[in-house]
């Protein structure tokens, strides 16, 4: 478990190559398409958060929290396995899965990755007075476009009831607050013995303004 906890990110970056594989081979509907795309995005994502350049744990908590332990708390490497696979992995993946045929679920999915590219462009610099939060490269390139050019495909082609719109606006918010910073709430713990080493808890070069 300790090694999954050490290399999950590293992991997703072999998932993501054999999703780049998968799709050369087949050929998807354009709705199925960019959501294969946005797990690509994510494992993508979560890599430069962790291993290149890395430093989000560290800046997390420093910046989001004012933590004197930003190796361990309030976000440690416990917490971050069971957020980013247990959430984002789980539900990407489900997205992907049922597609068309549960577009509230995709809605969801789609506005975590918008939050991704809020919370990594706007809110994490702002506080932090940064002009690089460890993830803002993914979330501008990826996760942008693909949201945008998302809604901009349900919209046009009225693939969403008001129902479908009620559960994605609900799950979504729930995934991007209960499922992430809630969740590091809940399982804090300033003795813990999950910590960041290496690349995941270092400082990237040239952050502040």
């Amino acid at each position: 478990m300790n090694i999954l906890r050490r290399h999950w990110f590293d992991l997703g970056m072999v998932l993501a190559l054999g999703i780049i594989f998968y799709l050369g081979l087949n050929h998807l509907d354009t709705l199925t398409l960019l959501l294969w795309i946005n797990l690509l995005s994510l494992f993508i994502h979560q890599f430069e958060e962790y291993r290149y350049p890395g430093g989000f744990p560290r800046m997390m908590n420093t910046v989001m929290f004012a933590s004197d332990q930003p190796d361990r708390y309030p976000l440690n490497a416990n917490t971050a396995l069971i957020i980013n696979l247990g959430v984002g992995w789980l539900f990407y993946s489900l997205a992907v899965l049922f597609g068309e045929r549960l577009i509230w679920l995709a809605i969801a999915v789609i506005l975590v990755s918008t939050g991704n590219f809020i919370a990594h462009t706007f809110l994490f610099n702002i506080k932090g007075k940064t002009r690089y939060f460890p993830g803002m490269v993914s979330a501008i390139l990826l996760f942008l476009p693909i949201s945008v050019y998302f809604f901009f495909l349900v919209i046009k082609g009225n693939l969403a009831t008001p129902l479908d719109w009620i559960l994605g606006l609900v799950l979504g918010i729930a995934l991007n607050y209960l499922g992430i910073f809630k969740v590091i709430d809940w399982l804090k713990n300033k003795n813990s013995i999950y910590i960041f080493k290496e690349k995941a808890n270092s400082t990237p070069p040239n952050t502040n303004l």
